[in-house]
């Protein structure tokens, strides 16, 4: 496949996709779950399986370790995120979000879960896994280049 013609379908598709499922912007006052903005970003970069180490998060989201460590302390607090010994590194930690913590990513979510629901519900079986798959596809190209495309910009 044509590498411009898929760049332009993809820069094409994502924003229907968008406006598709999102309608309102989300405060702490109107998630059911009281997040932020930024928290629910963060639980949106955390996996339930696999951690990631609070430095690497810092850089990814362009926050102070600081003002992680803070946001990561309340949503522990939560029962959203947990911290848990590096298995390779004795002495550092990785953090990953906890079931109740992906029901409240859910919830704060830009692509609303009813409006998507509704938009994954139109797709047949098979186009429903290869839709997924795809935009796991692409996630996890992004966090392969993350870095290469940080320092360019």
């Amino acid at each position: 496949m044509d590498l411009e013609k898929s760049l332009l379908r993809v820069q094409s598709s994502y924003p229907r996709i968008y406006l598709a499922c999102h309608s309102r912007h989300q405060t702490s006052r109107t998630t059911p779950d009281n997040l932020s903005q930024r928290d629910a970003a963060l639980l949106a970069h955390l996996e339930e399986d696999e951690g990631i180490a609070p430095g690497d998060l810092a850089r990814h989201m362009g926050l102070a370790k600081s003002t992680l460590s803070e946001a990561l302390a309340g949503l522990e607090e939560a029962g959203y995120t947990v911290r848990e010994a590096d298995g390779r590194d004795g002495r550092g930690i990785r953090i990953r979000r906890t079931a109740k913590g992906s029901c409240a990513m859910s919830h704060g979510s830009v692509l609303e879960p009813a409006r998507l629901r509704r938009l994954l519900e139109a797709l047949s079986d098979a186009e429903l896994r290869h839709a997924v798959e795809g935009l796991e596809l692409l996630a996890r190209a992004s966090e392969r280049i993350a870095d290469a495309v940080e320092e360019t910009v």
